[in-house]
Protein backbone atom coordinates (compact mmCIF):
# COMPACT_ATOMS: atom_id res chain seq x y z
CA UNK A 1 0.00 0.00 0.00
CA UNK A 2 2.90 2.39 0.74
CA UNK A 3 4.26 1.79 -2.77
CA UNK A 4 0.84 2.51 -4.27
CA UNK A 5 0.57 5.74 -2.29
CA UNK A 6 4.05 6.83 -3.38
CA UNK A 7 3.23 6.03 -7.01
CA UNK A 8 -0.07 7.93 -6.77
CA UNK A 9 1.66 10.94 -5.21
CA UNK A 10 4.16 10.90 -8.11
CA UNK A 11 1.28 10.66 -10.62
CA UNK A 12 -0.45 13.63 -8.95
CA UNK A 13 2.74 15.69 -8.96
CA UNK A 14 3.32 15.01 -12.67
CA UNK A 15 -0.30 15.57 -13.64
CA UNK A 16 -1.58 18.42 -11.46
CA UNK A 17 1.53 20.26 -10.27
CA UNK A 18 3.88 19.90 -13.24
CA UNK A 19 1.00 19.65 -15.76
CA UNK A 20 2.79 16.87 -17.66
CA UNK A 21 -0.33 14.94 -18.59
CA UNK A 22 1.21 12.47 -21.04
CA UNK A 23 4.08 11.67 -18.66
CA UNK A 24 1.67 11.10 -15.76
CA UNK A 25 -0.48 8.74 -17.81
CA UNK A 26 2.53 6.86 -19.20
CA UNK A 27 3.82 6.45 -15.65
CA UNK A 28 0.74 4.96 -13.99
CA UNK A 29 -2.34 4.50 -16.20
CA UNK A 30 -3.19 1.08 -17.66
CA UNK A 31 -4.08 0.50 -21.32
CA UNK A 32 -7.57 -0.65 -20.30
CA UNK A 33 -8.28 2.64 -18.49
CA UNK A 34 -12.01 3.18 -17.98
CA UNK A 35 -13.28 6.77 -17.89
CA UNK A 36 -16.54 7.78 -16.15
CA UNK A 37 -16.39 11.43 -17.23
CA UNK A 38 -19.03 11.49 -20.00
CA UNK A 39 -17.00 13.88 -22.17
CA UNK A 40 -13.91 11.64 -22.47
CA UNK A 41 -13.71 8.23 -24.15
CA UNK A 42 -12.15 5.18 -22.47
CA UNK A 43 -8.42 4.56 -22.77
CA UNK A 44 -5.41 6.67 -21.84
CA UNK A 45 -4.97 8.30 -25.28
CA UNK A 46 -8.37 10.07 -25.37
CA UNK A 47 -7.82 11.35 -21.83
CA UNK A 48 -4.36 12.67 -22.65
CA UNK A 49 -5.70 14.31 -25.83
CA UNK A 50 -8.59 15.99 -23.99
CA UNK A 51 -6.70 17.02 -20.85
CA UNK A 52 -3.38 18.20 -22.31
CA UNK A 53 -4.73 21.57 -23.53
CA UNK A 54 -6.30 22.20 -20.10
CA UNK A 55 -3.04 21.44 -18.29
CA UNK A 56 0.10 21.60 -20.49
CA UNK A 57 -1.48 24.11 -22.85
CA UNK A 58 -2.61 26.52 -20.13
CA UNK A 59 0.49 28.10 -18.56
CA UNK A 60 -1.60 30.36 -16.30
CA UNK A 61 -3.82 27.56 -14.99
CA UNK A 62 -3.00 26.25 -11.52
CA UNK A 63 -4.02 22.96 -9.94
CA UNK A 64 -3.25 23.02 -6.21
CA UNK A 65 -3.39 19.65 -4.50
CA UNK A 66 -5.22 20.03 -1.20
CA UNK A 67 -5.22 16.41 -0.04
CA UNK A 68 -4.56 12.88 -1.24
CA UNK A 69 -6.37 9.85 0.14
CA UNK A 70 -5.48 6.22 -0.58
CA UNK A 71 -7.60 3.32 0.66
CA UNK A 72 -7.11 -0.17 -0.72
CA UNK A 73 -7.57 -0.10 -4.49
CA UNK A 74 -8.99 3.46 -4.45
CA UNK A 75 -7.22 6.81 -4.40
CA UNK A 76 -8.58 10.36 -4.45
CA UNK A 77 -7.03 13.75 -4.95
CA UNK A 78 -8.83 16.96 -3.91
CA UNK A 79 -7.68 19.86 -6.08
CA UNK A 80 -8.26 23.62 -6.25
CA UNK A 81 -8.33 24.44 -9.96
CA UNK A 82 -7.74 28.05 -11.03
CA UNK A 83 -7.55 29.57 -14.48
CA UNK A 84 -7.71 33.18 -15.64
CA UNK A 85 -11.18 34.45 -16.48
CA UNK A 86 -13.02 31.59 -14.77
CA UNK A 87 -14.11 30.98 -11.19
CA UNK A 88 -12.00 28.58 -9.16
CA UNK A 89 -13.30 25.02 -8.93
CA UNK A 90 -13.12 22.29 -6.33
CA UNK A 91 -12.26 18.99 -7.99
CA UNK A 92 -12.30 15.48 -6.54
CA UNK A 93 -10.70 12.92 -8.84
CA UNK A 94 -11.21 9.31 -7.77
CA UNK A 95 -9.08 6.53 -9.24
CA UNK A 96 -9.19 2.74 -8.95
CA UNK A 97 -6.04 0.63 -9.09
CA UNK A 98 -5.56 -2.89 -10.35
CA UNK A 99 -2.18 -4.65 -10.40
CA UNK A 100 -0.44 -1.40 -9.44
CA UNK A 101 -1.87 0.67 -12.32
CA UNK A 102 -4.79 3.12 -12.55
CA UNK A 103 -7.63 1.38 -14.40
CA UNK A 104 -10.63 3.61 -13.67
CA UNK A 105 -11.48 7.29 -13.02
CA UNK A 106 -14.42 9.34 -11.73
CA UNK A 107 -14.50 13.08 -11.16
CA UNK A 108 -16.67 15.58 -9.30
CA UNK A 109 -16.33 19.30 -10.03
CA UNK A 110 -17.91 22.20 -8.15
CA UNK A 111 -17.42 25.92 -8.83
CA UNK A 112 -16.20 27.87 -5.82
CA UNK A 113 -18.99 30.36 -5.06
CA UNK A 114 -18.35 34.07 -4.67
CA UNK A 115 -20.32 34.11 -1.43
CA UNK A 116 -20.81 31.39 1.17
CA UNK A 117 -23.16 30.96 4.12
CA UNK A 118 -20.12 30.53 6.40
CA UNK A 119 -16.61 31.89 6.82
CA UNK A 120 -14.57 28.73 6.17
CA UNK A 121 -13.30 27.96 2.68
CA UNK A 122 -13.98 24.86 0.59
CA UNK A 123 -10.36 23.83 0.94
Amino acid sequence: MADQRAAFERFCDLFYTQKRVADAFAFLVADGYRQHNPTIADGPAPAVEMLTPKFDGSPDARFEIQRILVDGDLAMVHVKASRPGAPDAAVADIYRFEDGRIVEHWDVLQPVPTYAAHDHPMF
